[in-house]
């Protein structure tokens, strides 16, 4: 990651915190927004925070933050997109997970993801009927590669007990191998993934899981320099090639106006959330 993309996501994260919702308040009225932690291990990253609507809910989104997948980018990131999805009637469910530097990686990055979404099966008064994924850059990866858990071979993943219903990547990483060739991050795939290219690809790389069973929308921005537009624009040609329902949203900034809440970025992918 550059050092103008570092201090970025540096900035979004003071704001992150700026807005935690522990003891703070939402848009509307600022009433205290409470803030449920759902453990799903052991270890301290693993964790989420839910926040409800305060209505009736339209289903769950789960916002899984980006950061290269390193650990000194955390679930501060995804609070002010909680807040808004909460705002607009949704139940958002803002997930931690072990990342490279503190346990992370292949395969324990994917376990994570995985088992924090099924733990949505046990809380009460949860509605899985409706489980959308949304996730930026990194967390992009994660999202549609979650959506795609029932096309993978290997046991631990394969047989869901929250499906994922449609997935929306925002800059996200798609294309594992190209992101390689490309030196994303300087070398963030490999050092996530503990090597380049291999067979292992095959059940991390949302670009060799195509087509999926559930929509995919991507959300990019024009003049994104970390991750580039290619990476959605490859990924939704080719999972349409293959018969997928995938689309891609090209919008005005960079690589972070799409986790703005007050970008014209995130309205429009709150216009696409609720079209799923």
């Amino acid at each position: 990651m550059d050092r103008r993309s570092a201090l970025a996501i540096m900035a979004l994260g003071a704001l992150a915190a700026a807005c935690s919702r522990r003891g703070g308040t939402d848009d509307d009225g600022g009433r205290e927004t409470r803030v449920e932690i759902i453990r799903y291990g052991d270890d301290p990253s693993q964790r989420a925070e839910l926040t409800r609507p305060s209505g009736s809910s339209k289903g769950v989104v789960v916002v899984i933050h980006g950061g290269f997948w390193r650990d000194q980018y955390d679930l501060s990131l995804g609070r002010p997109l909680a807040t808004s999805l909460a705002a607009e009637g949704w139940t958002a469910y803002n997930v931690e997970y072990r990342r490279v530097g503190n346990g992370g990686g292949w395969p324990e990055t994917f376990d994570d993801v995985a088992a924090a979404i099924d733990r949505l099966a046990e809380v009460d008064g949860v509605d899985t009927a409706k489980v959308v994924t949304l996730g930026h850059s990194a967390g992009g990866h994660l999202a549609v590669w979650a959506a795609g858990r029932p096309r993978l071979t290997d046991e631990r993943w394969t047989s869901p007990a929250v499906p994922v219903t449609a997935a929306v990547s925002q800059a996200g990483v798609l294309d594992l191998a190209a992101a390689i060739a490309a030196d994303l991050g300087s070398g963030a795939v490999q050092r996530f993934m503990g090597g380049t290219v291999d067979d292992r690809y095959a059940e991390a790389d949302p670009a060799a899981l195509v087509p999926l069973d559930v929509p995919v929308r991507c959300v990019h921005g024009t003049d994104d320099t970390t991750v580039p537009l290619s990476q959605s624009t490859g990924y939704v040609e080719r999972a349409t090639a293959a018969g997928a329902d995938a689309t891609l949203t090209e919008v005005e900034g960079d690589h972070f106006v799409v986790i703005d809440p007050t970008s014209r970025a995130w309205a429009q992918t709150l216009e696409i959330l609720d079209a799923l």
